[in-house]
């Protein structure tokens, strides 16, 4: 009688919130503008999820706060353009750049930026999912922008009375490092009376990057001109004197210029601006629906910023008619799967990739996309951009992604190709690999950054080993497991921090846990405090090390209360300090919820408050670090609901402090899980106890393979 009562109960609470995804405005909870100001980077403007069109402004400004083109304290604008990152630490693309105009001389002989450039108001700036509208202190045109997949959509209002002109700059990007040379090639050329076609190649993070477009105007172009920069161009094209806004439509390949032509007519021509910005809001409402979450406060606002900024990278990388451009710089077809590109490994492999395992139909195309990058380039991807690989940050983070989404089963993926793929980490030569293969570890005199790459290839040797077992291949399993282990030869029981091992086995000297450079040291964005945690896979190991439960929570206890001071030259990326837990950068993510392995949750929860309440806001600087394509916003999702990844493949899901009050997922399976908090009081954090699908549950944690079964999941909170 009592499980007949249960199973009506679930039932009803099941129809309810299958109802609470329906006719729902997720995009209204939406403010792209968090994180703009602080060291947030994110992209500003009109996309899809996961399109390849990023369309917004970029600011005339170059630098480290300016890597997605746009700055909360900078009131400018270059121009529109159709490419952005979002989030990460160095800058590329804003590539393209659109700029209405008025009163250009077309008898000039130069084109300066001074020319158009442009102030403008925040208050006449509006930004909602699919669309970007703002008026231009300048010439006060009114720009208005949104996009599909593979096409952008311009709307240009001239004031009354005069010309409409529009600038092409072929010749600015977003840069971040001056010693890097950006456009080394670019043309463009009138193709008939409204049509302009072009390229732009640079040479700035992605050392190659090509990209092509085709535009098409809704009024016939009266004048064109273009001006010779360096090694790029810029147009000025004239329509005369309009009664009618300007619209453009444009279209980006990675491809060739058959490739922007092909986008432009299945993707952009025929398509009018508002029936395309209808269709943009209702893509992302859906995305954004995935997930129905319900929290006090500014929570669900945070909540949803999050997942929007988790669906704009990685981004499609292949033609309408399924070309793009391989690792190899070859032009290939598509066939079985669609090609991505943008992936911030280092970043997204531990929570934003097991994020899209639950609620992204697409995993198995990323996943395919990195198996087929390994593949063209005969090296698993690091950091892999638009066809480049950058090699940028350490480990080889390809792994645990490919690894985490066969062992949970997502369908798509071609599993013998993953495994020969994941293979390939026994040949590659990135630094430190060949002397961690030999020793164990990788000698301080002798290769940067030593401690932070052996700890990171550690997690991917794990990750290896879990595939090689499942795929029944003991031989593998048991090397890749030993290596995984190599972490242990860091630790220095001494002092209870990992350290760097010289050639000859003996320690630095002068140690200092809190010292850190930024391109010079054992560590990379990071110091001593941050990476001794950087053991997710073997935590009970990482216990062991420090001799049992009670020193090591001593341990952990220590690194929320030490002096917060860092020496000078230590990383801009060191932020979001409590003690010397950094918040604001990825090696720290997983550390608050070794308190729960360790036996002690009151402590992780009080943490994770202190998280929350301190560096996620829904102000412009309401994230403490770069966004890094999402990771930074799956931290606060997974948090939000009550657990997270701790274990970066296999799916094993720790339990911290919910959030939500409730909470509804539509998962990729097809199946729902609804998440249910109940609390003694308004401020209850504690979890007390966990039922799931009526029954009693570990409130340690909780797996993937139990969450993809669906059902209801409720967790009992006490102060």
């Amino acid at each position: 009688m009592i499980k007949t009562k249960i199973s009506i109960c679930l039932i009803v609470l099941s129809l309810l919130c299958s109802c609470a995804h329906e006719n729902k405005d997720y995009i209204s909870f939406v403010n792209p503008l968090i994180g703009t100001g602080g060291h947030g980077h994110v992209f500003v403007g009109a996309s899809v999820p996961h399109g390849m069109i990023q369309l917004g402004p970029n600011n005339d400004a170059t630098g480290w706060d300016w890597c997605s083109g746009y700055h909360d304290s900078d009131s400018t604008i270059l121009g529109f353009a159709h490419s952005h990152l979002s989030g990460t630490g160095i800058a590329d693309l804003g590539d393209v750049l659109f700029m209405p105009a008025v009163g250009i001389p077309m008898a000039a002989d130069s084109l300066p930026n001074s020319a158009y450039v442009s102030t403008f108001a925040k208050s006449r700036q509006t930004v909602r999912p699919g669309y970007y509208v703002v008026t231009l202190d300048r010439n006060g045109v009114r720009a208005e922008l949104t996009a599909n997949d593979r096409a952008a959509f311009h709307r240009y209002t001239f004031p009354e009375g005069k010309e409409a002109m529009l600038v092409i700059d072929l010749v600015n990007g977003v840069k971040s490092i001056p010693s890097r040379r950006g456009v080394t090639d670019a043309s463009v050329s009138l193709t008939d009376g409204n049509t302009v076609s072009g390229f732009r190649a640079s040479d700035e993070w992605a050392a190659g990057h090509k990209v092509w477009f085709s535009a098409v105007f809704s009024e016939p172009v009266h004048d064109f001109k273009v001006f010779e920069e360096g090694d790029g161009k810029k147009a000025v094209l004239s329509f005369g004197h309009l009664d009618k806004p300007l619209e453009v439509t444009s279209a980006i390949s990675y491809t060739d210029a058959g490739g922007a032509s092909v986008n432009l007519k299945e993707e952009g021509i025929g398509r009018d601006f508002d029936s395309v910005a209808e269709e943009a809001a209702r893509r992302w409402n859906d995305a954004l629906s995935v997930i129905d979450f319900e929290a006090p406060g500014d929570a669900r606002r945070i909540f949803y910023t999050a997942l929007y900024h988790t669906m704009i990278s990685p981004s499609l990388f292949s033609d309408a008619d399924g070309r793009y451009r391989g690792a190899d710089g070859g032009i290939h077809t598509a066939d079985s799967f669609v090609p991505y590109t943008v992936f911030s490994l280092w970043d997204t492999y531990r929570a934003v990739h097991p994020l899209y395992t639950l609620i992204d139909t697409h995993t198995s195309d990323y996943v395919n996309s990195l198996i087929d990058i390994s593949a063209r380039q005969r090296a698993l991807p690091v950091w892999h951009l638009v066809g480049n690989e950058t090699e940028c940050m350490v480990g080889v983070h390809s792994i645990p992604v490919i690894v985490d989404a066969c062992l949970k089963g997502i369908p798509g993926i071609d599993r013998a190709a993953a495994a020969a793929e994941v293979a390939r980490i026994d040949s590659m030569t990135l630094p430190g690999l060949p002397e961690m293969r030999a020793l164990g570890y990788i000698p301080a005199d002798k290769v940067p950054w030593s401690v932070a790459r052996g700890l990171e290839y550690a997690i991917d040797d794990y990750a290896a080993a879990l595939l090689a077992k499942d795929d029944g291949r003991d031989s593998d399993y048991t090397r890749y497991m030993e290596r995984s282990r190599n972490y242990r030869h860091y630790f220095d029981p001494a002092t209870g921090f990992m350290r760097g091992l010289l050639s000859d086995g003996t320690r630095r000297d002068g140690f200092d846990p809190s010292y850190s450079l930024h391109m010079e040291d054992d560590y990379v964005e990071g110091n001593a405090w941050q990476y001794t945690w950087l053991v997710p896979h073997d935590p009970q190991g990482l216990i062991g090390l420090f001799g049992g439960r009670e020193p090591f929570v001593a341990k952990l206890d220590s690194l929320f209360t030490a002096d917060s001071a860092l020496n000078e030259g230590a990383s801009a990326d060191i932020t979001g300090m409590i003690g010397q837990y950094a918040h604001g950068n990825e090696p720290g993510h997983h550390i608050i919820y070794l308190y729960t392995v360790a036996g002690e949750p009151r402590k992780a929860a009080d943490r994770l408050h202190e998280v929350y309440d301190s560096f996620y806001t829904a102000a412009p600087d309401g994230l403490i670090g770069n966004e890094d394509c999402g990771q930074m916003s799956a931290w606060y999702i997974f948090s939000a609901l009550g657990f997270y990844p701790l274990d970066p493949a296999g799916g094993k899901m720790v339990f911290g402090s919910p959030i939500a009050s409730k909470a509804s997922l539509k998962l990729i399976n097809g199946k729902r899980l609804d998440i249910v908090v109940h609390r003694d009081a308004h401020d209850a954090r504690y979890i007390k106890a966990v039922r799931f699908n009526g029954e009693p549950h570990d409130t340690q944690y909780i797996t993937y393979d139990e969450l993809a079964q669906g059902g209801l999941l409720e967790i009992e909170t006490a102060n």
